[in-house]
């Protein structure tokens, strides 16, 4: 236990020397949100890597692999690469179209006016507010399957040390530890991996993975592409990272780069999953493969897997704050630098005492999730030159009818439709996701098409 105590403790010092190390260019609050146009691509893509990763990948991925099978699997990492490819076929034009950007909601502003951007900074805040939550919340329940340490230490070691150097570096500490944590994490499930695999049971005495349906594992596969790429589109930190760039070029291939290795590592943790579901191993109630590989295996791996959960839930984390600050600094003009550190502190009070609650956050999430659903095509239809202001209102409103839609009808209640769209028990389904992007796209395209074709301008 002292062993353990002292690797976690020195993964946290680390962090916050790397972090502490990174000083910020003489361009005050400006660089301090988004050390703009500084980032080559390889520190670019281990950000955007390290930025998305996080504790949910030890949980999630290897319980759908193992329990819904490949397919989802498959639908999974596509779904958590995707927001980068499409940063990396869109963001060089939104530098283009908005070349001292700083937020997703100064690009509303941008294309659509004033009620659009809060509209889309609401959205954003209550996303990355829920993920904020939910990774504390995994790190506290991971260090308690692992270990005997009181996971509410985790929590605060974790909260405290990212906030230390991201309040103070902003930006660029975060990017500084991003590149360390990316290739950390990456040597750290190839470790559990190779040591856990052997260790498991004979195959060849293996249950076999549930028979899912291919239609039933396409559907969840979809749900999960256009939750999770519909939501992190909203994620403010990977707008941050778009104008860090250096130039259009480098965004591209470092987004690029981002991509590709999510769906490898999302790829290789739920395939540990699916080997520990064929070997036959108790995976536990609830199923939690990833974990109940490590049963087997020895002693001295689970304190590898618990840096492990560290080094991920602080690459997101300390992201995921900095995002808030830099949301919140766009929209209050007049903040200072002082101000926006003291911001950054203050924004994760709230969130600190609800993961060391323990509630499971799972609902909230889906619910995030299907609000970004209903607005992204809008927003993302915003570089389109027929696009209006009354097409994206339109739209959004659409996206939220949409979502109800499809239950209030098998239902006959729109009561039943909301109450689908609520997720009750924290189970994601198809039908609200597909119909809040089905309607939000046909309402704003077709408004679109109504109006006469007019040059974008930036500004």
């Amino acid at each position: 236990m002292i062993m353990t105590a002292a690797a976690v403790a020195a993964a946290l010092l680390v962090f916050t020397w790397l972090g502490l190390r990174a000083r910020f260019a003489d361009g005050g609050l400006d660089d301090y949100v988004t050390a703009r146009n500084s980032q080559g691509a390889q520190a670019l893509g281990l950000s955007f890597l390290a930025s998305g990763m996080g504790g949910w990948i030890l949980f999630a991925p290897p319980e759908v692999g193992a329990m819904v099978g490949p397919v989802a699997l498959a639908g999974y990492a596509v779904g958590a690469a995707l927001p980068f490819l499409v940063f990396a076929a869109c963001g060089p034009a939104i530098r283009r179209h908005l070349p001292e950007g700083r937020s997703i909601g100064e690009f509303a502003q941008a294309c659509f006016g004033t009620g659009v951007r809060r509209w889309v900074a609401l959205i954003s805040v209550l996303y990355m507010l829920c993920f904020l939550t939910a990774e504390l919340t995994a790190v506290g329940a991971i260090t308690g399957l692992l270990t005997d340490l009181n996971g509410n230490l985790a929590i605060l070691g974790v909260a405290v040390t990212t906030l230390v150097y991201t309040a103070w570096g902003g930006l660029r500490a975060s990017l500084v530890t991003d590149r360390w944590q990316g290739l950390l994490l990456i040597a750290l499930i190839l470790l559990v991996g190779a040591v856990a695999l052997p260790a498991l049971p004979d195959p060849s005495a293996a249950a076999s993975l549930p028979q899912v349906p291919v239609t039933d594992a396409l559907a969840v596969a979809l749900t999960l592409v256009i939750a999770v790429t519909a939501a992190n589109l909203f994620h403010q930190g990977y707008w941050q990272r778009l104008w860090a760039a250096r130039d259009g070029a480098v965004l591209g291939r470092g987004a690029m780069l981002g991509g590709i290795t999510t769906v490898l590592v999302v790829a290789l943790v739920g395939g540990l999953g699916i080997a520990a579901a064929l070997s036959g191993a108790d995976l536990g109630s609830p199923p939690i493969p990833f974990f109940a590989m490590l049963h087997s295996a020895p002693g001295w791996l689970a304190t590898a897997a618990l840096v492990l959960a560290l080094t991920l839930v602080a690459s997101s984390v300390d992201t995921l704050q900095n995002g808030l600050a830099s949301l919140a600094v766009t929209e209050k003009r007049g903040l200072s630098l002082t101000g926006a550190r003291w911001l950054t502190v203050l924004l994760m009070v709230p969130v600190i005492l609800i993961a060391l609650q323990g509630y499971s956050v799972l609902r909230l999430f889906l619910i995030a999730d299907l609000l970004c659903a209903t607005t992204v095509i809008p927003v993302l239809l915003g570089l389109w030159s027929r696009m209006t202001t009354t097409a994206a209102v339109a739209g959004a409103v659409a996206g939220l009818i949409g979502a109800v839609l499809p239950d209030w009808i098998a239902t006959g209640s729109a009561i039943g439709g909301l109450h689908a769209a609520s997720f009750p028990g924290g189970v994601p389904t198809l039908a609200p996701f597909l119909g809040a992007l089905a309607a939000s796209a046909v309402v704003s395209v077709g408004l679109g098409l109504l109006h006469p074709y007019s040059a974008k301008t930036t500004g």
